[in-house]
């Protein structure tokens, strides 16, 4: 994991990083909803969770941060996500690292699962690195809108994502999710562009 910081002063974002974190800071939501219909017959959660950092990899907004030395972008990423304690009805929150080759990344997810799902905090696993980003999932619902309210200094640029139940229509499954973005990091057409590769990816799969 390599993070390298920003040139501010000679980016061509400037102008719009400025502005989107001191005069107008805003996160932002597109909700979307993607045909998963190839990925039947899989574990839908890990192989969500591989495609989705496999794409946030190769875009640069999604891995853009700022760190207590100034704005920079992390080489590649490792998705933290949730998971459900059945007894407890609660949840915590694991990382598992990021592997290029998905049957690795697959055993690696279903070691920290067995190992964690039991758990009552939540982080239970310790030594997350940090160019973890969020991902969730709500099985239960599915949703058409999801926004998460962020406080704090309002200056959070990883990006988050939500999944939600899929459903079936017209002989397709289909699965909403939530991008919640930094408009300092990335703009809709970042958005548009990363949900039209990670479709493609998903087709592929």
């Amino acid at each position: 994991m390599a993070f390298r910081l920003i040139d501010v002063e000679n980016w061509e974002r400037k102008e719009v990083y400025t502005h989107f974190m001191e005069e107008a800071v805003c996160s932002y939501a597109v909700n979307v909803e993607l045909d998963i219909t190839a990925l039947k017959g899989q574990k839908l959660y890990p192989a969500m969770l591989w495609l989705l950092t496999d794409t946030v990899n190769e875009f640069p907004q999604f891995r853009t941060h700022l760190s207590p030395e100034g704005v920079g972008i992390f080489d590649d990423m490792t998705p933290s996500y949730t998971i459900f304690n059945e007894e407890r009805k609660s949840f915590s929150s694991v990382w598992t690292p990021f592997d290029p080759d998905y049957q690795t990344f697959l055993r690696r997810y279903l070691a920290d699962v067995e190992q964690y799902k039991t758990s009552p905090h939540y982080r239970p696993k310790p030594g997350a690195p940090e160019n973890c980003f969020d991902v969730s999932m709500v099985p239960w619902l599915s949703f058409t809108g999801f926004h998460l309210n962020l406080y704090g200094s309002g200056k959070y640029l990883l990006p988050i994502f939500t999944m939600g139940k899929f459903v079936e229509r017209e002989g397709r499954r289909l699965l909403p999710l939530a991008v919640q973005v930094h408009h300092a990091a990335c703009d809709g057409y970042h958005v548009g562009k990363f949900v039209e590769r990670l479709q493609e990816k998903i087709y592929r799969f």
